[in-house]
């Protein structure tokens, strides 16, 4: 006999857990279940996330949601075929709100859900396949049997004369379903809305996520030494990464001496010198949740214009943090960062992503995003549950070296709390001379 859906306990979707003792310590457990404490409960983040999901959709004017952002089809569905999926743009998600999500997948995949995924409906996972960016064939038949079949299902859940949120999409793809009459608008919004507010769940898996690179630096502070390539640092972050338990390395920036101004976003097989400054960004996933996290070294010896430009990069994230904090407006946060002249770029679009804050979540920036380029005119008023990935960057006055942090910070009822442990407070000397 076909497998009953389990039917989820209702959960409201602005609750992120009514037990927690928010003046205990955030949990970052080990990676296994047990039974003798509650650690991450999955079932209760699905009904959590697709909650926030309805919420979001019920006051967004849309009949329904189709999704291709893998962030957005994970959040919905609690389903990922891995980072191979990432740019395929093949994999979608449909939700309505009278409806349960559909999902359609690569192939077996779809096979596979219906046997291992019994919060989703059996006949909701279903084999689908849009022709890999335009790899399989040309004349858009596989799009135009897509709409057609999307169609069917939104006519069949009473929203086919509603407009149809999309949040990511191929031309071809819009253009089939602008055919059938539907009204496309942005979906995107409406799900960063629900994904903003992360609950107890999501709140441990990003403390467990950020618990690997506290690790790892350390390791990169014993290995980081003359003769050293950045290459070399890259590697070892990955490897030991992969072997804590991360199920994506998505970038290592390692970025040292002469190259650290301007803050070029990228490593080389640069060989480290005695007395380079270096930075370095580890961006990975456990369960989805990434981590954004820099942290800035000198290498046997500091000098007094790299000592100075890392007081300065400290002084403004101490400034930033300390302002977030329930009902402030993104706009205050925003002031604490330098103005683009200040760090040497003429204007804030040229300055951009060095000192600012952004969401973190199942995406690497997610709402809110607090920059003086943005929130100055377009400010939000902060909430519980919102994280936040906080950068500085301040070049030194050696015209070569830089400092670069990057702390990662839940906001809690009382204020915010940092997850990324690994000392920063001063500027972390690597085999000190």
């Amino acid at each position: 006999m076909p497998k009953k859906r389990r039917e989820p306990k209702r959960i409201r979707p602005d609750d992120i857990d009514p037990h927690h003792d928010w003046k205990r310590p955030l949990q970052a457990p080990g990676h296994m279940a047990v039974d003798f404490e509650e650690r991450v409960n999955f079932r209760r983040l699905h009904d959590y996330r697709l909650a926030r999901t309805r919420a979001a959709l019920a006051n967004s004017g849309l009949g329904a949601m189709l999704c291709f952002d893998q962030n957005n089809i994970r959040y919905t569905t609690s389903t990922v075929i891995g980072e191979w999926a990432r740019d395929k743009l093949t994999r979608y998600s449909l939700l309505s709100g009278n409806g349960e999500p559909w999902l359609w997948d690569f192939g077996s995949a779809a096979k596979h859900h219906r046997l291992y995924t019994p919060w989703l409906c059996q006949d909701h996972c279903r084999a689908g396949m849009l022709g890999l960016r335009g790899a399989v064939g040309g004349d858009g038949k596989l799009f135009r049997q897509a709409a057609r079949e999307i169609l069917d299902l939104l006519v069949a859940e009473g929203v086919a004369d509603m407009p149809l949120g999309v949040d990511v999409v191929e031309v071809p793809m819009m253009l089939e379903l602008q055919k059938l009459g539907i009204e496309v608008r942005d979906a995107q919004q409406t799900m960063l809305l629900a994904r903003e507010i992360k609950n107890i769940d999501e709140l441990m898996l990003l403390n467990q996520a950020a618990a690997m690179v506290d690790g790892v630096y350390q390791e990169i502070s014993e290995r980081l030494k003359p003769g050293v390539k950045e290459s070399e640092i890259v590697a070892l972050a990955t490897m030991r990464l992969y072997l804590l338990g991360s199920d994506c390395v998505e970038a290592i920036n390692a970025i040292s001496g002469e190259r650290c101004s301007p803050h070029p976003h990228n490593f080389t097989d640069r060989i480290i010198r005695p007395g380079d400054q270096a930075f370095f960004d580890i961006i990975h996933s456990y369960m989805g949740y990434k981590t954004c996290y820099y942290r800035t070294f000198s290498v046997g010896r500091a000098t007094a214009p790299q000592l100075d430009a890392y007081k300065r990069a400290r002084d403004w994230m101490d400034g930033a943090i300390a302002l977030l904090k329930p009902g402030v407006s993104s706009h205050v946060v925003a002031r604490a960062f330098p103005p683009s002249t200040e760090i040497g770029f003429d204007t804030e679009m040229d300055a951009f992503g060095l000192n600012f804050c952004h969401g973190l979540g199942l995406g690497l920036h997610e709402r809110p995003l607090i920059s003086r380029l943005s929130s100055l005119e377009d400010p939000i008023e902060l909430k519980t549950g919102m994280v936040f990935a906080v950068e500085t960057y301040c070049p030194a006055s050696d015209g070569v070296s830089a400092a670069r942090i990057e702390e990662e910070v839940i906001l809690t009822p009382t204020g915010p709390k940092v997850i990324s442990l690994f000392p920063a407070q001063e500027l972390p000397v690597a085999n000190r001379y």
